[in-house]
């Protein structure tokens, strides 16, 4: 893990333009909002004590810039510090960066993820049955609906001759249908940082990660930032029943968020998450290595579509929330054996990089095994007032 975790490594390429905004925690103190440089880590809080409340202005990076702050630790430090076998507790480590938002997701945005869905619904969450199940898939629906747009009259007639067929789907419904699916994947304060075990369900035998870029959205639905972000997927859990999607998707340590949040500024805006590029690797103890990527050039919704549809008037978010945007990394490379496809195993080490959002880095294990959740906001509350940072 450590070598994940240097800042040559972790930072965006064009760090020296980027303002970027984190937590740390720090022993006596609990989380401590922050705005971390190549030089070092400074503290935000007398800005603002939760980015939540951060990304409220009408222009955060500005805010930032002109603050500055205390200097807490060198990054290179911080960073060490983070991983979740080498860690001084006495010491800075990195945590998700968001704190008081919703944690929520967007499904099926990319033509290759649906597909896969349909297959992890028709295979009943069997992974052996998959291959068999894809070929029939695609032998009715075909591979080739990226060029369709969701919720236009071409999809609606598509539907129709689908249904006629008998092969209409739930997760077809989302990916070409008017309405996006957009879940809650975890709570406020549950996501994990940079360095950090990620969980996956004990109960789970058919699993992925799924590397995804993670909007930061203030209470008015304005985008602020975007981070990088791990949506651990338990295909079987989904595949067996829609009405699991709960257990499938909100396990301890269910969802990696990080580094930090790159805020939005004249050098990074919406249209550069839209052309983003992610690479993703997962590297086992056993040896087994796979690659992946997911480009936002091929998502089927528009970034601010989805963010629009996420909070709006029919729902609200007074403290923000974070959307993950969906990926359409769907891995199926053998692992276990023909026609196994891919699954994890504890161990396995994942990492999400881009070049202007930095890397993400997390260890697999059991959720039941990995450090419980127990800093929430009744916790984040307490540590702020005693250090006199709530009005």
């Amino acid at each position: 893990m450590h070598h994940h975790l240097r800042p040559e490594a972790v930072l965006p390429q064009d760090h020296a333009d980027a303002v970027l905004i984190g937590r740390v925690w720090q022993e006596g103190l609990g989380a401590v909002l922050v705005q971390v440089r190549a030089d070092g880590v400074y503290d935000l809080s007398r800005l603002d004590p939760t980015c939540s409340a951060l990304l409220e202005h009408d222009d955060p990076a500005a805010a930032v810039r002109e603050h500055g702050g205390e200097r807490i630790a060198d990054t290179a430090a911080v960073l060490a510090n983070s991983a979740w076998d080498a860690r001084d507790p006495a010491l800075p480590w990195l945590l998700a960066p968001c704190d008081l938002q919703a944690v929520k997701a967007a499904g099926v945005t990319f033509v290759a993820s649906m597909l896969e869905r349909v297959i992890e619904e028709q295979a009943r969450g069997d992974a052996g049955r998959a291959e068999a199940v894809r070929r029939a898939v695609v032998g009715v629906i075909g591979d080739n609906l990226a060029s369709i747009r969701p919720g236009s009259d071409e999809a609606m007639r598509l539907k129709e001759v689908l249904i006629a067929q008998g092969a209409w789907s739930q997760y077809l419904e989302v990916g070409i249908g008017p309405d996006a699916e957009i879940f809650t994947k975890s709570q406020p304060l549950s996501a994990v940082g940079t360095g950090a075990e990620v969980g996956i369900h004990p109960g789970s035998a058919w699993n992925n990660p799924e590397p995804e870029v993670v909007l930061a959205i203030d209470s008015n639905g304005r985008v602020k930032g975007a981070a990088l972000g791990n949506d651990v997927n338990l295909r079987d859990f989904e595949g067996r029943s829609a009405l699991l999607l709960g257990k499938a998707k909100d396990n301890n340590g269910s969802c990696a968020i990080g580094p930090f949040i790159r805020l939005f500024d004249e050098r990074f805006g919406i249209d550069d998450v839209r052309c983003t590029d992610l690479s993703m690797r997962v590297t086992g103890e056993d040896g087994f290595a796979m690659d992946g990527a997911s480009s936002l050039t091929r998502i089927s919704r528009d970034p601010l579509d989805l963010a629009g549809q996420a909070i709006g008037k029919n729902h609200q978010y007074p403290d923000g929330l974070v959307l993950f945007l969906g990926t359409m990394f769907a891995p199926t490379q053998d692992r276990h054996g023909p026609g196994q496809g891919f699954t994890h195993a504890i161990g396995d080490v994942v990492t999400v990089a881009t070049p202007r959002l930095g890397l993400l880095a997390n260890r697999v294990n059991h959720s039941d095994r990995i450090a419980p959740w127990t800093y929430g906001a009744g916790a984040l509350m307490r540590d702020l007032g005693r250090r006199g940072l709530l009005a």
